[in-house]
């Protein structure tokens, strides 16, 4: 499973740490991610979701997984966007 969150889409970043010789060693940082249960109540189900810490604090300020969806709707993962898809539709 790869290291992105399914609501903002925040990816790890690379680069290189220089020393004062000018020796470039490669780096990595990750994101927080973490994974966490929500209730959606409008599509009648229980859904496991791996998201930054960052985003987990977006979605308990707007209330709710769906409103946070609805706010970060064009970088949402395939699965969340069909789940707000399917809760738009019925």
């Amino acid at each position: 499973m790869s290291r992105v969150c399914e609501l903002t889409g925040k990816r790890g970043l690379v680069g290189n740490t220089v020393s004062n010789a000018n020796n470039k060693r490669r780096t990595k940082s990750f994101v927080n991610l973490t994974e966490k249960s929500y209730l959606v109540p409008e599509a009648k189900r229980k859904l496991r979701v791996r998201l930054s810490n960052r985003a987990i604090r977006t979605v308990d300020k707007l209330g709710g997984l769906l409103p946070a969806c609805r706010k970060y709707e064009e970088s949402l993962s395939p699965r969340l966007s069909k789940l707000l898809r399917s809760v738009k539709n019925g």
